[in-house]
């Protein structure tokens, strides 16, 4: 299921703006974006791929459990993770490091989490409101909701100030649209008009069930059988992810209700690193989507407006940098102690959390020597 009629595109991938009705609305806000934003949007792009490819060489070389690649995603991430506002929240799934990254959490904390050193990852009050990781497919969009309708309730929402008015971002794939939770959260956020919108990264593969199965229609129109207004993007067109979500938050910061934004976009790489995508995909698949690679397509984008060679030198340096940081800090890493578990199950001290951890401690010190 790939681009349909329906499909908002403002960059084509041969990196030219694409000047249409459907791209008409949301050209204005391009224009508006500085020289510096753009850049900002190309080296977040290339920072995050890099980081990612080092991640995964971690992971195969036994650093890590688990790792699960954004790779060929970033447009859609990073377009839509600079169209929300500080006081916006964002509930992602698991493979959203981008904009983790944006709202200012440090991807050593992601490393963390899939090394199994840490229960919880960050505190998303300290990271720019960007919630935890959930590997629990689709259940996040519940808790999205939930916070979207408090929002309504606490009267920080729809007053008309869109600087301070709040709003809420999820995001899910195309398989989670299967799941009952991402239904049951339609239905909600639909019914109280609750301000979330939710961005649906359709990357064409539920693991290796593809996404033609899932759905015999375009899954933008799945939500609009709830009530609400769907659009479909190119995913892998970072302007077009900015300038449709910057306008749907507006919408929903406005009082508007829900929204739904499907990008389309790909899996570049495997589903997680136990995955083997050759088992079930066909070479010429991948090669399509390569043409339409989303930062090839940017990085052509900019060279067209004058952008020099040095700053995409220089980018790389930086990005080479950065994966090498995340290298040093992962093998520095140490083993948590297990106490570490009972630390933060209450918010205050409790007396049955205190006696298990003191049993544990007493049990582990029965075998002797240092534990």
């Amino acid at each position: 299921m790939s681009y349909t009629a329906a499909t908002v595109q403002l960059l084509s991938p041969e990196g030219t703006i694409v000047e249409s009705d459907a791209s008409a609305e949301y050209l204005p806000l391009i224009d508006a974006l500085s020289d510096e934003q753009l850049r900002e949007f190309h080296r977040q792009m290339v920072v995050i791929r890099r980081f990612d490819n080092e991640a995964t060489n971690l992971q195969r070389q036994g650093q890590l459990g688990l790792w699960v690649p954004s790779l060929g995603q970033e447009a859609a991430q990073v377009g839509s993770g600079y169209a929300a506002r500080a006081q916006d929240h964002i509930f992602p799934a698991y493979r959203e490091h981008a904009i983790a990254r944006i709202r200012g959490v440090d991807p050593l904390n992601i490393i963390k989490l899939l090394r199994g050193t840490t229960h919880g990852g960050w505190n998303p009050a300290e990271h720019g409101n960007f919630h935890l990781y959930t590997l629990v497919i689709g259940s996040h969009t519940l808790h999205a909701t939930g916070v979207a309708m408090a929002m309504t309730l606490d009267g920080t929402t729809g007053t008309g100030h869109p600087e301070t008015d709040g709003a809420v971002i999820t995001y899910f794939g195309d398989g989670a649209t299967s799941q009952g939770d991402v239904s049951e959260a339609f239905v909600f956020a639909a019914s109280y008009q609750a301000p979330v919108l939710f961005f649906l990264q359709n990357n064409h593969w539920a693991i290796s069930v593809p996404v033609s199965t899932q759905s015999r229609t375009p899954l933008y129109l799945r939500s609009e059988g709830f009530g609400i207004p769907g659009v479909q993007i190119d995913g892998n067109d970072v302007l077009a992810s900015y300038a449709v979500s910057f306008a749907n938050l507006e919408r929903i910061r406005a009082g508007g209700g829900p929204r739904l934004i499907e990008a389309l976009t790909y899996r570049m790489g495997a589903h997680t690193s136990s995955d083997d995508p050759t088992k079930y995909r066909e070479n010429s698949e991948v090669e399509y989507w390569a043409e339409r690679d989303p930062i090839s397509r940017f990085e052509t984008y900019l060279r067209g407006r004058g952008e020099s060679d040095a700053f995409f030198a220089e980018l790389e340096v930086e990005a080479a940098d950065f994966a090498a940081d995340i290298r040093g800090r992962t093998l520095a890493l140490e083993t948590p102690s297990t106490a570490k578990i009972f630390d933060h199950v209450y918010s205050e001290p409790h007396p049955v959390i205190d006696s298990q951890k003191q049993w544990l401690a007493d049990y582990e010190a029965s075998f002797g020597g240092d534990q």
